[in-house]
């Protein structure tokens, strides 16, 4: 009985590894196909551009991603054979433990066998029960004799039900050994796959280097033109804010007044006597914080890492923050992030529901300001605006088309930025990836 129960337990244990692993196998699985979803949709855009003398700053960019995606998407397959490993490992221990379970079962079984032979004759069973001192005792020995018939069959069929176990163990191994191998194949394609990669990426490295006085000229024009989009969005955040407080200040003075009791005068009492007319002292309100505001402000935050991309079609070509191409001395700092489209025209889309707090020209292009409570969105580079200041917009209405790229004269961009209040957010840390 002890021996099935252990048998059991093992079965148990190892069904409880198994799941455990498959749920981890599938999540690695689910990522390497996103990995590869995003490398075949960088290898589109890059397809686009490549040959584009002009656009050399977007081929560098995108063939830098890639090679990220590639050496994570590596990563993912030496996770997946570590964890192969594992399993061939846990395969061993469970079959020398099972091999040692079905030796000792041999053993018990052999010496019943022996015992039954050395008893076999109708004779000793007899004997066995009529020597009983009492009928009931005699009774015992008949149900011992059954519990004992019974034991041996138990005995043989744990004895085959363990031999089968550790014939699906051995066979489950042989998958794993030939799933290994297909791994360390994939993961050998892969790293051959990535040296190909980075001598593109020198490559376009080398004719990047070439244009660098050129690339210096655009980051310069770049860098002012960031310079007065920031200008004019802090301008007009603490307009936003400005107004929000005043109406907050309305609300409180509103609801200080209707609080606060007339003064009735009587002619009786003197005029040294003079009623207790001081106001309610109220705080002064936190900046956006009505109640649609606040409503806001939670959506917003729920939609962390799910807000759509601005545009359907489109890839990042500088990311938010500081930045240095290469090895190169090309660097700046992107208040944004810079998506660069293969044609200018495409439709530009708000990432949430919200208000148009303004729309105004930077240059030649045109730029829109949403709301979302305390969240604030700019999209800049557009060459035509389909709403206007005050609007009421949706999550994924259209609000612009997208500008001809002015630095390279070729392809379409757009300036994307995310604050909350005046305070600069990295958009890659809230849109869906």
């Amino acid at each position: 009985m002890k021996k099935r129960i252990y048998l059991f337990l093992a079965l148990l244990f190892s069904a409880g590894f198994l799941f455990a692993q498959t749920e981890d196998k599938a999540q690695l699985e689910k990522e390497r196909q996103d990995i590869q979803k995003e490398i075949r949709e960088i290898q589109g855009e890059y397809d686009k551009l490549k040959g584009k003398t002009k656009q050399i700053v977007g081929q560098y960019n995108l063939i830098d991603r890639k090679i990220k995606l590639q050496n994570k998407y590596i990563s993912n397959i030496s996770k997946e054979l570590r964890m192969i490993d594992d399993d061939i490992y846990m395969s061993n221990v469970e079959i020398y433990r099972l091999s040692k379970l079905l030796d000792t079962l041999k053993a018990q079984y052999s010496r019943s066998v022996v015992y039954a032979y050395k008893n076999k004759s109708n004779y000793d069973y007899l004997n066995f029960i009529f020597s009983a001192g009492s009928f009931n005792d005699a009774i015992k020995r008949i149900t011992y004799l059954k519990t004992y018939r019974t034991y041996r069959e138990q005995q043989v069929n744990t004895i085959k039900e363990t031999q089968a176990l550790i014939a699906k163990r051995k066979n489950d191994q042989l998958g794993k050994k030939r799933e290994k191998d297909n791994a360390l194949q994939n993961q050998t394609e892969q790293a051959r796959a990535l040296e190909g990669q980075k001598k593109e990426k020198d490559v376009v490295l080398n004719q990047l280097k070439s244009q660098e006085k050129d690339l210096q000229k655009q980051i310069a024009a770049k860098k002012k033109k960031d310079k007065d989009l920031q200008k004019a969005i802090t301008s007009i955040i603490n307009r936003e804010i400005a107004a929000a407080k005043a109406a907050a200040k309305k609300k409180a003075d509103d609801e200080a007044a209707k609080n606060t009791k007339p003064v009735i005068t009587d002619p009786n009492v003197t005029k040294n006597t003079t009623a207790n007319t001081k106001p309610n002292v109220v705080r002064e309100s936190v900046v956006f914080n009505s109640a649609e505001d606040l409503k806001l402000n939670a959506d917003f935050e729920k939609n962390r890492m799910r807000l759509p991309w601005p545009v359907d079609e489109g890839t990042v070509c500088i990311h938010y923050g500081a930045y240095q191409i290469g090895d190169t001395k090309l660097k700046g700092d992107n208040p944004g992030i810079t998506i660069c489209t293969t044609q200018p025209g495409n439709n530009v889309k708000s990432v949430f529901e919200g208000e148009v707090a303004s729309v105004f020209n930077i240059g030649d292009s045109k730029s829109v300001m949403i709301r979302h409570g305390k969240y604030f969105t700019v999209y800049s580079n557009l060459s035509s605006v389909s709403v206007t200041k005050g609007a009421n917009v949706n999550t994924g209405q259209s609000i612009g088309k997208v500008g001809v790229d002015e630095e390279t004269g070729e392809g379409g961009k757009l300036e994307f930025l995310l604050m909350v209040e005046n305070k600069k957010l990295n958009p890659e840390q809230w849109l869906h990836r």
